[in-house]
């Protein structure tokens, strides 16, 4: 049977793996909607690739762009946030959420609250607005499937289970470009060695993520709404060689793990198909070939990115809001070469600190946190930089 598909961020590198991997499945997925930023050349051309119906560009400014693009098409082009909305609660069964930092969420709780299955490859919705989104979830019977591989994987792993047999689970980490680095090293790094990760291929922000281990810090958050368990049952361990995506432990002592080849296309893949599987090209484990698997335990030290998302998750209400919003504020910043690169947890962390913003009761509330957040940090990094 044929499923039709939203793929919001179709532009993306997670946007690009899906449609790779529909068009390889051209008889399992009508591709309904799709929609991009700013890149409406790019749009338009998925968009008769894959005889969507809508093609929606964030930025209203390129939509004469757009629809020149698609002229001659059966594609509508439209334009803005309301659009964006539409394409996300529209026709499409699956709605494949890639939308990169807090733009996406608006249409991601619109596609929960129509009921649709949700393919998170945007972790930002769960960490700024999780507990309104799952509760969101609970009440349409929308699907929350997770596409971050390391989610991926514990979602594989305890598919068959009951959440009371699940006594923690693991997130691995690779450890980033600065793994081995000296503190000093790290203090001196450059953006072009932040974003040179030895093992994905990944956009700018997310891969200074990585070598901040930020990115596992939201990966936590996101793990305690994915799959409803408390920070101490959610454990992250270094693992350097990114062939374990991650594991679960269960009562009984048992630990299952989901290993692979660090290839996006897996992990999408399984949510595309689900509960079904469908092939794809990504290259075969070869465990002769590895030969070992290495686990240690992340410096705190030397990447305090991580105590402080678990800080945050602990603090609850907005907290994690200005944890993910500092962070995209100070990671542009860096990328910009505005601040040195332990500048980004010392910001998060004044923002942390200064943070007497109220619980969010609505979407509103949280996007209204965020901003008010991002103002902030211009004045927080001011008092780092002195």
């Amino acid at each position: 049977m044929t499923r039709k598909i939203a793929i919001l961020g179709a532009t993306g590198s997670v946007g690009t793996s899906t449609l790779d991997l529909v068009e390889r499945n051209p008889e399992r997925f009508e591709v309904v909607a799709v929609t991009a930023a700013t890149n409406a050349t790019a749009l338009a051309d998925i968009a008769r690739r894959t005889d969507a119906r809508l093609a929606v560009v964030a930025d209203e400014s390129r939509l004469d762009e757009l629809q020149a693009g698609l002229a001659g098409s059966c594609c509508h082009a439209a334009a803005g946030e309301q659009a964006l909305i539409e394409a996300a609660a529209g026709d499409a069964e699956l709605v494949i959420a890639a939308i990169v930092g807090c733009a996406g969420l608006t249409p991601v709780m619109a596609a929960v609250e129509a009921g649709k299955a949700v393919a998170l490859a945007n972790k930002e919705a769960l960490v700024t607005a999780g507990e309104l989104m799952t509760r969101a979830a609970v009440r349409t019977g929308a699907t929350l499937l997770p596409v971050d591989s390391e989610h991926n994987a514990i979602f594989q792993c305890i598919a068959c289970s009951r959440k009371e047999d699940v006594s923690k689970i693991i997130l691995t980490a690779s450890g980033g470009p600065f793994r081995t680095a000296t503190a000093d090293a790290i203090a001196a790094a450059t953006p072009a060695q932040a974003v040179a990760h030895p093992n994905w291929s990944m956009g700018a922000k997310i891969s200074v993520d990585s070598a901040t281990m930020m990115n596992k810090g939201l990966e936590l958050i996101e793990a305690h709404y994915l799959f409803g368990l408390a920070s101490d049952r959610i454990d992250i361990v270094i693992h350097p060689q990114s062939v374990v995506h991650s594991l679960v432990e269960f009562v009984d002592g048992s630990v299952l793990a989901q290993l692979g080849s660090p290839d996006m296309r897996i992990p999408i893949a399984y949510a595309l198909a689900w509960p079904e599987r469908i092939p794809t090209p990504a290259q075969r484990l070869d465990l002769l070939e590895i030969a070992r698997l290495d686990f240690e335990a992340p410096d705190l030290t030397r990447f305090p990115a991580l105590r402080l998302a678990r800080e945050a998750l602990g603090a609850g209400g907005s907290a994690p809001i200005v944890l993910n919003a500092a962070n995209e504020a100070a990671v542009a910043s860096f990328l910009a070469g505005e601040i040195a690169f332990t500048e980004i947890a010392r910001i998060v962390e004044r923002s942390l600190e200064a943070n007497d913003l109220g619980a969010p009761q609505s979407i509103a509330d949280v996007l209204d946190i965020d901003q008010t957040t991002r103002r902030r940090v211009a004045t927080t990094m001011q008092a780092v930089c002195q």
